[in-house]
């Protein structure tokens, strides 16, 4: 199993999004790239710790690329929102590909350029690609959250 991280707004969609991929084997929500151990929700809503709200994917590289991945990542969010995503405002909700190896950074850095070679964007794409830190996880009620509240997606 292969592991990859992104940070695409409110991490309760995102993981919503990656959990009805085929070959994607768990998922878990939480906080990466921040300077705090062990942040809480609460810590990571103040803005003042630096972490995104993320989400972490195993999965079967047999059953779905890397690749496949980051055309989802792509997909459900805005890349051009400079820290925020629909209604959510702050640092935590960037845009961010959180990579775990040289090949996971090259295949984010030449789908970027792809992607902003497309001109599907009129805006630049500010998301931000740079090396796997700390994973905290999430508190568990955020785990799998719209599935808990039976909801299929988060509602903007």
């Amino acid at each position: 199993m292969n592991t990859a991280t992104f940070g695409a707004g409110c991490f309760w969609g995102v993981e919503a999004a990656f959990r009805r991929v085929p070959g994607v084997v768990s998922t878990a929500v939480g906080y990466m790239g921040g300077t705090l151990e062990n942040p809480t929700y609460h810590d990571v809503c103040t803005g003042t710790t630096g972490h995104a709200e993320v989400l972490q994917v195993e999965y079967d590289p047999s059953r779905v690329s890397y690749d496949d991945l980051l055309n989802i990542f792509w997909a459900i969010h805005d890349p051009t929102s400079l820290n925020h995503q629909g209604p959510d405002r702050g640092t935590q909700y960037r845009s961010a590909i959180f990579f775990h190896d040289a090949e996971q950074r090259a295949a984010a850095m030449a789908s970027k350029r792809h992607l902003e070679l497309s001109g599907q964007h009129q805006q630049p794409i500010v998301t931000e690609i740079t090396p796997a830190a700390p994973f905290y996880r999430a508190e568990e009620y955020h785990q799998q959250y719209l599935e808990k509240q039976a909801r299929s997606r988060c509602t903007i």
